[in-house]
């Protein structure tokens, strides 16, 4: 058998087992003070961009609104346009960095539909490239990411 080292992977695996940091995680990450750290790449008025920690794919993006609420039905129209102004932006942003081949585009509202995070609503993109699914996750339960986060971070960075 060979081995896949895949160390970063742990921190993903301890959040598992650990009892959690205490409020909303986008909240707190919102509200600290290092937005590299925190993978912030971008503060509007009523959005902001962070890339997930724990990525699907290279450049995996989450846009959040700024105010706390499970449901993008109980935001205002406006804040509602901001969300997805900041999806296109993130979209545009992502193509010239990555040139993907496609993307994956939406949310998961409520535990049933896949929200790992159910209490604050968040946009999911995903860029997506020909042949990125493989046997590896099937068979493996190994996501191959091929670039380190931070520089993801300063890469995607440049663009906001």
């Amino acid at each position: 058998m060979e081995n896949l080292w895949a160390p970063w992977r742990a921190e993903y695996m301890d959040t598992f087992d650990a009892p959690g940091e205490k409020g909303c995680i986008f909240c707190n990450r919102y509200n600290g003070k290092d937005d590299r750290n925190s993978l912030i790449l971008f503060r509007g008025q009523g959005t902001f961009v962070i890339m997930n920690r724990f990525p699907y794919n290279n450049g995996h993006l989450l846009v959040i609104p700024v105010r706390h609420v499970a449901d993008v039905t109980d935001l205002s129209i406006e804040a509602n346009h901001e969300l997805w102004d900041t999806v296109l932006r993130c979209r545009r942003a992502l193509e010239n960095v990555f040139h993907p081949h496609g993307y994956n585009i939406g949310l998961n509202l409520g535990r049933a539909a896949g929200a790992g995070i159910e209490a604050h609503c968040h946009v999911h993109i995903v860029p997506r490239w020909n042949g990125d699914t493989n046997f590896m996750p099937v068979f493996g339960q190994v996501k191959v990411i091929s670039e380190e986060l931070l520089k993801t971070y300063d890469r995607l960075k440049e663009q906001f």
